[in-house]
C-alpha cells in the first residue's frame, strides 16, 4: 500500500469529525472520497497533506510515517489559489523558488496540460479551467507519489469539467501518480475511480468501499457507470444527522496560504 491511515480521529473543539477512520490506497490507484457535506472528507485530505497535524492515529506513506510538507504528497485545492504576482511558470515551480520557473519540468507539465507557451502569463489572464490546470501542474511538479485533490473541478462548467477529468486521468497515468480526491459529484467519482470510499457522518468513518472493475479509459454512457452511481447513492442515502459542515470545511484560502508558506520554508 502506498497510503495507510490507521485509526485516525480528529476533533474540532467538542465535535468529533473523524473517529477511528482507517483507509488504505494502493500504489497507482485513483481513489475517491464521497459523503455528505461536513462528514470529514476535506479534513482527512488536510491531515494526509500535512496541513493539520493535530489528530490521533497514524498515517504512513510508502511504509514510512508521514512527514510534514513532504514532497511525496502534492495537493490541489477546490480553487486554483495561484499567486497573482507570479507567472504561470513561477506558480508551477514555486517550490524551488526563483529557479523553479526555468526548470525543464515546467515545460513538460505545461505540455501535458495543453498550456504550451503560457509560461509568462499571469493568473488574471487565465480562464477558470486553465487556472485549475496550472494548479494540477503545480501539484505534480515534484513528482509526488500521491496527489491529493479536494473537489478540484467543482467551480468549472460541465464541459470544462469533463475535459479536466480526462486530463487528470491521463496525467496521473503519465506521471505514475496515485490520486486520492474528494468530490460531491458521484458521476465523477465512478468515472475516474478504481474505488469509491463512501463516508458516513457523526462521526466520519468509511462506511463502504465500492470497487470499480472497469478499464481506466471509460465511456461516460456505459450502463455499468449508471449502475455504480446508483449503488453509491444508495449507500449515501442514510437518514442520519448532518455534520457541522462549516467547521469541517474551514477556511480554504487560509489553508492554501499556509500550505504555500510552509513549502517556501
Amino acid at each position: 500500500m502506498l497510503l495507510h491511515a490507521d485509526n485516525i480521529s480528529k476533533k474540532f473543539q467538542h465535535y468529533e469529525v473523524l473517529d477511528n477512520l482507517s483507509l488504505s490506497v494502493k500504489r497507482g490507484d485513483i481513489v475517491s472520497l464521497v459523503g455528505k457535506s461536513g462528514c470529514g472528507k476535506s479534513t482527512l485530505i488536510k491531515l494526509i497533506s500535512g496541513l493539520d497535524s493535530d489528530y490521533s492515529g497514524s498515517i504512513y506513506i510508502n511504509g514510512k510515517p508521514l512527514k510534514p510538507h513532504s514532497s511525496q504528497v502534492g495537493v490541489v485545492f477546490q480553487e486554483p489559489r495561484l499567486l497573482p504576482w507570479l507567472t504561470v511558470a513561477e506558480n508551477i515551480g514555486f517550490r524551488l523558488g526563483k529557479a523553479g520557473a526555468k526548470h525543464p519540468r515546467v515545460n513538460e507539465l505545461l505540455a501535458e496540460m495543453g498550456l504550451q507557451g503560457k509560461n509568462d502569463y499571469y493568473p488574471k489572464q487565465l480562464s477558470g479551467g486553465m487556472a485549475q490546470r496550472v494548479a494540477i501542474a503545480r501539484g505534480l511538479f515534484c513528482r509526488p507519489k500521491m496527489l491529493l485533490l479536494d473537489e478540484p473541478f467543482s467551480t468549472v462548467d460541465a464541459f470544462t469539467k469533463m475535459r479536466l477529468q480526462d486530463l487528470l486521468r491521463d496525467a496521473a497515468e503519465y506521471n505514475q501518480a496515485t490520486l486520492l480526491f474528494v468530490t460531491h459529484d458521484i458521476e465523477e467519482a465512478v468515472y475516474l475511480s478504481d474505488c469509491v470510499n463512501v463516508m458516513q457522518t457523526n462521526p466520519g468513518r468509511i462506511k463502504a468501499t465500492v470497487n470499480i472493475d472497469l478499464p481506466r479509459v471509460r465511456n461516460r454512457n456505459d450502463p455499468c457507470l449508471a449502475a455504480l452511481k446508483s449503488q453509491v447513492l444508495e449507500l449515501l442515502d442514510d437518514r442520519g444527522g448532518e455534520c457541522a459542515a462549516k467547521e469541517e470545511n474551514g477556511n480554504e484560502a487560509n489553508d492554501m496560504a499556509l500550505h504555500l508558506a510552509k513549502l517556501a520554508l
